[in-house]
Order: structure tokens, then C-alpha cells, then sequence
């Protein structure tokens, strides 16, 4: 296990972005983002982020859009939201300038935990943030903790963002770059073994 790893119950344990680190070289994040291969494409997301820039907030059919692409399990409850409602939390979280307020808050809507919570910072922020995937956290040596918790996030979060700065990618070459890793590379989880 890599420092910093987690195992299952100990989500209260806070990470630092000192015990991360990627599982290949920095000089193969290009390599890796290109090899990156998602069943769900990303271009309708990719294209809406000037304009929910622009307008600060996410309308109802683009949060359901984001949803459906992120956690598809899931994205049906996004439905029981309001437009005004989610319009005011994403409003709201687009323009904090406290780092928790601006992840937690996303939170508070149906059909929004903190995977689907990331991707909306992460396409659609200002400021440069990461997804939270258990394929990526894999590739910088953390396991999913029982339940995130912002003192899981920030850590993370700096932690990538200084790496894709020092290896001058963008977030989202550097992101999918730790997707594609973990892909072609995680082994699969163990099965228990039958008594």
C-alpha cells in the first residue's frame, strides 16, 4: 500500500498531498491522457463550460447533463431538484471563495454526492480542480475512503493541481491521464475468498 493509503473506516484520517504521489512518471501524462478512453463522451460537457461560466450557475437539463455522464446510477434523482434551487446552489458554489463552501454546498442537491460534486468544479470552475474517481485516486496511491469528507479533498485537490502545474499540463489532460492509468493498470479487486 502507498503512503497515505487508506483501507476501508478510515475516512477521519486526514491525507496530505506529501504522502501522494503518481504511479508512473510525470513525463507520461500526455501518454496517458491520450490513451484515455471513456465510454461516455465528454465534448457536450466541454462545450457548455463558456456559458455556464458566463452565466454563473447550472441550469437543471446541464446539471441532469453532467450527472448522466459522471454517475448515470444516479442521475435520475438530480430530477427532483427545482431549476431555481439548483440554480441557486451552483450559483452559489461557482462564486465561494471558501474552497469547502464551494464542494460541500453541491452536495446538498438530489442526485449530487462528492464524485458528481468535483465534476462540476472541474468543468466548469474558474479555478482548476480534479474529479474525484476511484481510478484516479488509485493513481496517485490513495484507496476511496469510506465516506469523502473535505479534509480527503483539499489534500487531494492541492496535490493535483501542483502536479499538473510542474509537469505543465492542464487539470483535465492530467486527470484523464490518472483515469487511463488506473484503466490499463489496477489490478481487479480481490473476490473474498469462499469459507
Amino acid at each position: 500500500m502507498f503512503p497515505g493509503a487508506y483501507g476501508a473506516g478510515a475516512a477521519h484520517l486526514r491525507v496530505s498531498p506529501h504522502t501522494m504521489r503518481l504511479r508512473f512518471p510525470g513525463s507520461e501524462i500526455t501518454y496517458w491522457a491520450s490513451r484515455f478512453a471513456y465510454s461516455r463522451k465528454e465534448d457536450k460537457l466541454l462545450s457548455l463550460r463558456r456559458s455556464i461560466q458566463q452565466a454563473g450557475y447550472l441550469s437543471k437539463p446541464q446539471l441532469r447533463l453532467l450527472a448522466q455522464w459522471k454517475a448515470p446510477r444516479s442521475a435520475q434523482n438530480v430530477s427532483t431538484n427545482t431549476p431555481s434551487y439548483i440554480r441557486e446552489v451552483t450559483a452559489f458554489a461557482l462564486t465561494a471563495h471558501h474552497e469547502r463552501a464551494r464542494i460541500e454546498t453541491l452536495t446538498v442537491l438530489d442526485g449530487v454526492r462528492w464524485p458528481t460534486a468535483s465534476a462540476v468544479l472541474h468543468f466548469f470552475h474558474k479555478d482548476k480542480y480534479p474529479i474525484l474517481d476511484f481510478r484516479a485516486l488509485w493513481s496517485v496511491g490513495l484507496d476511496v475512503p469510506a465516506q469523502y469528507s473535505f479534509d480527503f479533498w483539499q489534500p487531494y485537490f492541492e496535490f493535483c493541481r501542483l502536479a499538473a502545474r510542474r509537469n505543465s499540463v492542464s487539470m483535465r489532460e492530467f486527470d484523464k491521464a490518472l483515469w487511463q492509468y488506473s484503466k490499463e493498470n489496477q489490478p481487479p479487486p480481490r473476490k473474498a475468498e469462499e469459507d
